[in-house]
């Protein structure tokens, strides 16, 4: 009786993981973040790039309904603010309705640019990039409506 009793209280003993089970783990964790981590930084970028498309398309789109109203586009010097506000310098337009609840920044947290007459259009939208500056590549390059 007395070694069913100790074997018993060994069997209650044994809860809990051991120092090595825990260093599995961690390095099996370490592991998968060394692999999945690198993948989701750069997935940000191009969720951005998306982002930035996207407002760009909306605006020219925003920007093709205030010319259907207005028979022109906001002069350079309105910009897109005749987008949220009825300008109140140039030519006033007659027809002028809201056309954006407010102007969207782009994802870098910049204003987007507006070219009246355009470089690569009749108009042109767009952002610079993740640099903030003209030209470069990838993630830096311009996003516009001429794309």
């Amino acid at each position: 009786m007395s070694q069913t009793l100790a074997v018993r209280r060994r069997r209650h003993r044994v809860h809990g993981f051991t120092l090595i089970e825990l260093m599995v783990v961690l390095v099996i964790i370490g592991v998968l973040a060394a692999f999945i981590v690198p993948n989701v930084l750069d997935r940000a970028d191009d969720a951005r790039v998306t982002a930035a498309r996207s407002d760009v398309n909306n605006l020219m789109q925003a920007l093709k309904l205030y010319r259907l109203d207005n028979q022109r586009y906001p002069s350079a010097d309105q910009g897109l603010g005749a987008l949220v506000r009825k300008p109140t310098s140039g030519t006033i337009p007659s027809n002028w309705r809201p056309y954006l609840e407010k102007l969207p920044n782009d994802p870098w947290g910049r204003p987007y640019q507006y070219l009246n007459p355009g470089v690569q259009g009749e108009i042109d939208v767009f952002s610079f990039g993740a640099d903030g500056q003209p030209g470069g590549e990838g993630p830096n390059a311009d996003i516009g409506s001429w794309q």
